[in-house]
């Protein structure tokens, strides 16, 4: 079995090598097509190999956004002191009951407008009518003796005048009438206070306003001087800012500011009208009242952020987030030649500024920036120095503007060439890569 084994292997061994000196000599069928399409192939593939992509040696630029560029300019750095706190209206009143009662009727509910001097309630004024009727019988009662104790007088003045009656009796009719006449003043002043009373038991608004609470409900027997509603003026609103003592010196009233308040599209132009002169026990912080124009939808009680203008630097300035730090240095990301350079800045003071908007956080640039630069905001991100960056149609069309107000120039050159086609690049580098390409070799 052995043998003949070893007798096959070694006949399938002569065939393959027989088939391989066949395909080698062209004598199979299609071996010859074979290997001239090989040949033909072979020579291009050194030329294919030596000619990279164009794609392969050009960077992607990274295209940006106008709110991702902006020009570092000369413009008014406002230093200013953040504050915050509650709007208050200047005018603002609790109604009080001012005599004793149930409370028959209130008219009124949150959020409706009043006049001033308007009924708007009413307390039971059984009692005080009643007392009203008592006051003026006692003073119709203090009239009639007035009238006879004068009548008395008159009777004796004559008789004394005749000798029939004695002075000391003339003199005791003049006392009599005189007590008479006071007690009917009495009796006058006592029916005027509860005519009084009977007026106050009906309640009236004391300003013009917006009933901002509702404090008592009417069958409830109120005391004297119980809250029932609460009006508020919202014509006239400020804000009211705890102020740190240490900072409290930079105050002064007539300073202006701009106030924050959420759901309003833009700050609020106030002023410093009041500075409190008492500090607040325990904080110790100081009030600070800044006047607020009427605007409608500001209601009391809303949170508000401030900032209030404490001095004007003329100076270069870019945003805050422009500048980035590397290792306690400050440096800036700028736009040149289309890519992103890197250059070290000295920085000031830091403040608000305005860059075609609204006032945002800016910083003073001493040195290392010139006005009309293109710095980048921190919106981009990290970037390396000289990756390849282009500015979008809006982004064009918004920093080339700011740039020449900046400088003072025309950059034509500059801004043509960072804001050329994404195109243009990689057919400069194609082109490039082209000639630099190693020639095929002829086949």
């Amino acid at each position: 079995m052995s043998g003949r084994r070893w007798w096959w292997l070694g006949l399938v061994a002569v065939l393959l090598l027989g088939a391989g000196w066949a395909w080698r000599s062209g004598l199979l069928p299609g071996a010859a097509k074979q290997r001239a399409t090989a040949g033909a192939v072979s020579p291009s593939a050194p030329s294919t190999a030596a000619s990279p992509s164009p794609a392969a040696n050009t960077e992607a630029a990274i295209e940006l956004a106008s709110s991702d560029v902006v020009a570092a300019k000369m413009a008014w750095l406002s230093q200013t002191l953040p504050v915050s706190g509650s709007l208050k209206a200047v005018n603002t009143a609790f109604v009080k009951a001012r005599v004793a009662g149930e409370l028959q009727r209130l008219e009124v509910r949150e959020g409706q407008a009043v006049k001033a001097g308007q009924l708007i309630g009413q307390i039971d004024p059984t009692e005080a009518r009643l007392r009203l009727r008592q006051a003026e019988e006692q003073a119709s009662a203090a009239r009639a003796q007035l009238q006879i104790a004068e009548q008395a007088l008159a009777n004796n003045q004559a008789l004394v005048n005749q000798g029939f009656i004695s002075r000391n009796a003339l003199d005791t009719s003049v006392s009599n009438a005189a007590a008479a006449r006071a007690s009917l003043q009495a009796a006058q002043a006592a029916a005027e206070l509860s005519r009084k009373s009977l007026s106050d038991s009906e309640i009236r608004a004391p300003i013009a306003g917006l009933v901002a609470q509702r404090l008592a409900q009417p069958g409830e027997r109120v005391g004297v001087d119980a809250r029932i509603v609460e009006i508020v003026d919202l014509s006239q609103l400020e804000l009211e800012a705890a102020v740190a003592p240490e900072q409290v010196l930079q105050l002064r009233v007539g300073q202006t500011a701009q106030v924050s308040i959420d759901g309003l599209p833009a700050p609020l132009a106030a002023r410093i009208s009041r500075i409190n002169p008492n500090a607040q026990s325990g904080s110790r912080a100081v009030l600070a009242y800044l006047s607020l124009p009427a605007t409608p939808g500001l209601r009391q009680g809303l949170f508000a952020r401030a900032q209030i203008e404490l001095q004007r630097t003329d100076a270069l300035v870019v945003p805050v987030s422009g500048v980035r730090l590397e290792q306690s240095s400050p440096y800036v990301l700028v736009l040149q030649d289309g890519q992103a350079q890197r250059q070290r800045v000295q920085t000031g003071v830091e403040g608000m500024a305005s860059f075609g908007g609204p006032a945002e956080p800016a910083v003073q640039i001493l040195a290392g920036l010139q006005p009309g630069a293109l710095v980048l905001r921190a919106s981009v991100g990290a970037l390396r120095e000289g990756t390849r960056l282009r500015l979008g149609a809006v982004a064009a069309s918004t920093t080339a503007p700011a740039t020449a107000a900046a400088t003072g120039t025309t950059t034509a050159a500059t801004t043509a060439l960072t804001t050329a086609p994404a195109a243009a690049p990689g057919t400069a580098a194609a082109a490039q890569a082209s000639a630099s390409a190693p020639a095929a070799p002829k086949p």
